[in-house]
């Protein structure tokens, strides 16, 4: 699973980026949306760390399909916000391509990780 230390990497990253992000967003006095995508973006990585101690191949499946649905939830929030509080589009749109990138890491290793099962 050499995926996983880049994927921890990315997800952790993105995790700290959002925390901040989601701070800048209370000194505008937005708590609900931040709240949301702080729940959501941090989830991510948490969940690609639990896959790693995953008890079996669907156990880890089951982690990173849910750290999967938690990067979409984030990239809904993210798109929110962007379009919602227009001061924010720029730092909105680099946090949206990292999310992104890390969906099609998760897409990728959710698919590889099924197909071993099968074997």
């Amino acid at each position: 699973m050499p995926q996983a230390n880049i994927l921890q990497k990315k997800s952790f990253s993105v995790a700290l980026k959002i925390i901040a992000f989601c701070q800048e967003l209370n000194t505008k006095k937005e708590y609900v949306l931040s709240k949301q995508l702080l729940r959501s973006g941090t989830s991510i990585g948490a969940n690609i760390e639990e896959a790693q101690q995953a008890e079996s191949r669907k156990d880890f499946i089951s982690k990173f399909s849910i750290s999967l649905k938690e990067a979409y939830e984030t990239r809904y929030w993210l798109r929110l916000i962007s379009e919602s509080i227009v001061e924010t589009q720029g730092k909105s749109q680099v946090l949206l391509d990292e999310v992104e990138e890390v969906i099609r890491i998760l897409v990728a290793s959710i698919k590889t990780a099924k197909s071993q099962l099968k074997k």
